[in-house]
């Protein structure tokens, strides 16, 4: 196995990273190392996805004209491989480039510490999907829960609890939001995509997370079939439909299929198109009527020409 070789790190304006191993140990930080890509294991269960887009070009760009500028994080395990905390994107960028190491800085963490590390160094994505997202709080929250107590990785003092309310005060997202990104990790793989591609809202995806999964397979057929989604109103009858024992998929169906008011086509014209051809004197009910009028005898009309083409 390649053994990790220390960086020559030389000199440069981000004096943290450039510090010797005496002044970083002096100010206890951890040690920066290039290690071999093939020795680095992404972080189980990793709730980012690292997706293959415009901004992953952008990344490898930079990464080739100037390298691998904020190391990576990573934890040695108990068998000598390392697992990866931070910098997904970076390895994957720098092993798409054909590179054979990465910057990292090595950090001795406990599995739940680093959980913990891991969602709130990812937090700083410029864009993380409501599904990553959820999945991120849920496995912060059940860490420090296994944990029974905060770390100084927290800031917060040992032994306090920390609550869905605590963990909103550290972040963009309100107590009541955050439960709701939670509630997205109990929707079936379908559903969560639906709501990752922005074609179905949070409210009614929250709803139908009470769900179980084969009444949310019946929604997924549904919308397959329709090409339609349930709105807010539509999930939380569902939702008491199922609580009350009386779903099935004829239910589903029938309440899929009641018109919403966001489907109603609206039409608007200008008024200047309009107005060379109503009355000066017609208000606005009475010039309606005469465009409802003016529209039936012009069907007519069309219907008349067509029975003489006959």
């Amino acid at each position: 196995m390649p053994r990790v070789k220390k960086l020559d790190l030389g000199m440069t304006a981000l004096d943290e990273l450039f510090m010797n191993d005496k002044e970083r140990a002096e100010n206890k930080l951890p040690k920066i190392f290039d290690i071999p890509l093939s020795e680095i294991d992404d972080f189980p269960d990793h709730p980012y996805r690292v997706l293959d887009d415009e901004d992953m070009q952008n990344l490898m760009e930079s990464i080739r004209d100037r390298g691998v500028i904020t190391p990576a994080m990573v934890r040695k395990k108990e068998d000598g491989r390392y697992e990866m905390i931070s910098g997904h994107r970076r390895k994957h960028a720098s092993e798409r480039l054909g590179l054979e190491t990465l910057r990292c800085e090595v950090v001795e963490v406990s599995r739940d510490e680093a959980i913990i590390l891991m969602v709130d160094s990812n937090a700083q994505r410029s864009v993380i999907l409501p599904c990553d997202k959820g999945r991120a709080y849920k496995m912060k929250l059940d860490a420090i829960k296994r944990q029974g107590q905060r770390t100084d990785l927290t800031s917060r003092p040992v032994g306090e609890k920390l609550s869905v309310t605590e963990l909103a005060e550290n972040s963009d997202d309100s107590e009541r939001q955050i439960h709701r990104y939670i509630r997205l990790t109990y929707l079936v793989p379908e559903l969560q995509e639906f709501v990752d591609k922005g074609e179905m809202k949070m409210r009614p995806a929250v709803e139908l997370s009470y769900l179980d999964e084969e009444t949310q397979r019946d929604i997924v057929d549904r919308i397959d079939e329709t090409e339609a989604f349930p709105s807010h109103d539509q999930a939380i009858r569902i939702r008491k439909a199922f609580e009350a024992g009386e779903i099935n998929y004829d239910k589903v169906q029938d309440i899929m299929a009641e018109e919403k008011p966001n489907q109603k086509p609206k039409f608007k014209f200008s008024f200047d198109r309009l107005k060379p051809y109503i009355p000066k004197d017609y208000n606005d009910r009475m010039a309606e009527d005469y465009v409802i009028k003016a529209l039936e005898f012009y069907q007519k009309y069309l219907k008349k020409q067509r029975e003489q083409v006959r």
